[in-house]
């Protein structure tokens, strides 16, 4: 039987936020938790993070324990799961160069994903013209990240990668990537199958000001990291409904930031705590789709849930924060494992690819043949 290995990772260049939880970390503990797996890897793509962060390594540099206290807080048991950083693995290195071979630039241009991450970093969009005044021109790393997740997926072997519904198009270009490996060497790499949250909402979380991607160079994030006090100031301003000026107003649900975070946090034993008026959420939403239910008593609703949920994590993390050197610890082992792993599969890989040239014999003997017969 195929083996059940779970693989995904984020990038360090900052504090994760509740975007991350609620679209990829919530679902990977409770796959943690679980059981039902063989092996389960989380990584910190420092090398993918420095494609548009080469000029303040430093950045990236400093996030990478911002990260691992992230995991660690929201729950990640390193007895359970392998974390590492991407850049400890230079196999990883290895099978991207492959790769590339099997990707042409038209195709790269066309991915979704890659499209949406240039608009907002202001890169160009054509690479064949040079940069325009208010453009910078686009590193070839970052150009080519999907090729660099390829090879991050497949030197795992992993057959199901938990990730949000913007990664989705990176999927694809690695089933694509690994189609088009195994029809030309031979069946050598497994094809990974996506996961998605299950609720609706957790699939992209929009942004505290509405904006549709929670992002930290919008500024609209809440972190899992930050203060209630902090937090309580995100909440009070977060966008709601324009239209609902006067409490005594209909109110409407869709676009409503508050409501879609209710749809991602919101259960229903949440109303006997804090909101007895109550009993679901469907509820609430057609109160307030009727008129008469204020916006702030929303908010404060929402900043309850979101406390009840956090705050544990903030408390772990303090934890955590206390000994550095033993999550540097945590992290090198999961690299030494991680590298064991991928080893395990570039070895295959060179194979296929006729590569791995002072392991075979046949090779050598018959050239030391052909070559006595001369």
């Amino acid at each position: 039987m195929e083996k059940k290995i779970i693989l995904t990772g984020d990038r360090p260049t900052g504090r994760l936020h509740i975007g991350h939880y609620v679209g990829s970390l919530r679902n990977r503990v409770e796959l943690q938790n679980a059981g039902g797996y063989d092996s389960m890897f989380v990584f910190i793509a420092d090398a993918q993070a420095l494609t548009d962060n080469i000029e303040n390594p430093e950045k990236v540099r400093q996030n990478v324990i911002e990260v691992a206290l992230d995991y660690l807080s929201v729950g990640l048991d390193p007895s359970k799961v392998t974390m590492f950083i991407q850049s400890q693995i230079p196999q990883l290195t290895e099978l991207t160069f492959y790769f590339m071979d099997l990707v042409t630039v038209a195709r790269l241009q066309r991915n979704p994903t890659v499209k949406a991450e240039m608009l907002l970093r202001g890169f160009k969009n054509d690479v064949d013209d040079e940069p325009e005044d208010n453009k910078k021109g686009m590193p070839v790393g970052f150009f080519t990240y999907p090729i660099s997740q390829a090879a991050d997926i497949t030197a795992f072997k992993a057959t199901i990668v938990p990730v949000g519904e913007d990664q989705k198009p990176m999927l694809e270009q690695t089933a694509e990537i690994v189609h088009k490996f195994n029809s030309s060497y031979g069946e050598t790499l497994v094809e990974p199958k996506i996961m998605l949250p299950s609720r609706a909402a957790c699939l992209r979380l929009p942004g505290t000001d509405g904006k549709a991607k929670m992002s930290k160079s919008l500024g609209n994030c809440i972190y899992l990291s930050e203060t209630a006090e902090e937090m309580h100031k995100k909440v009070m301003s977060m966008y709601t409904d324009p239209l609902h000026v006067n409490v005594a107003d209909p109110g409407h649900i869709e676009g409503n930031t508050v409501f879609t975070y209710l749809d991602a946090f919101c259960r229903d034993e949440h109303f006997g705590l804090y909101w007895p008026d109550f009993s679901s959420l469907d509820e609430l939403k057609a109160a307030y789709e009727k008129g008469g239910i204020g916006d702030v008593k929303c908010k404060k609703f929402l900043e309850k849930i979101l406390n009840e949920e956090l705050e544990p994590i903030r408390a772990r993390r303090k934890e955590f924060e206390k000994d550095i050197p033993a999550v540097y610890e945590i992290l090198r082992k999961g690299c030494e494992h991680a590298r064991e792993v991928a080893e395990a599969t570039m070895v295959e890989v060179r194979h296929a690819m006729k590569i791995d040239y002072f392991n075979d014999k046949e090779l050598i003997e018959s050239q030391a043949l052909k070559y006595k017969e001369l």
